[in-house]
């Protein structure tokens, strides 16, 4: 019987969660991510993958998507993610990209900039989706 007590330790060992914390890659995902659920007009998917339920973009649900009204199209390039930054289990990175839109009337645009993305360090929140990028603050200029 007693054997049996030391196979269920490891078992119950293994079965234990193991908390993940996303990098730099995972990032730039969210903002390819970001711009694909824009593309295809998924407007509550991408007001979502910003901090605080959407709240970090300075927007309500409805003038977020509202200031898509006029775009066609939208597609992003993704820089390599740089200057990650860490402090009280706080995590942040900047994603540079660059924003390439077409509007329903034809237009161009194209934009540069970064995002920043901030989450959580494992094991300060009791819900795992803190541990992910969310979308802190973003600066994009036109490019001309």
């Amino acid at each position: 019987m007693r054997w049996i007590a030391l196979f269920a330790v490891p078992a119950l060992v293994a079965a234990s969660p193991i908390a993940r914390e996303d990098g730099p890659a995972q990032a730039t995902q969210l903002i390819e991510y970001y711009y694909a659920a824009i593309d295809r007009g998924d407007f509550r998917t991408a007001y979502a993958m910003w901090d605080n339920d959407g709240r970090a973009s300075g927007k309500s649900f409805a003038a977020f998507r509202a200031g898509f009204a006029s775009t066609a199209r939208s597609r992003v390039v993704t820089g390599r993610p740089g200057r990650e930054d860490a402090g009280m289990s706080q995590r942040w990175i900047e994603v540079p990209v660059d924003v390439y839109a077409t509007l329903k009337n034809g237009k161009r645009q194209h934009f540069r900039g970064k995002y920043t993305l901030h989450r959580l360090a494992a094991g300060v929140s009791t819900r795992a989706a803190d541990t992910h990028w969310r979308i802190k603050s973003a600066r994009l200029v036109a490019v001309r």
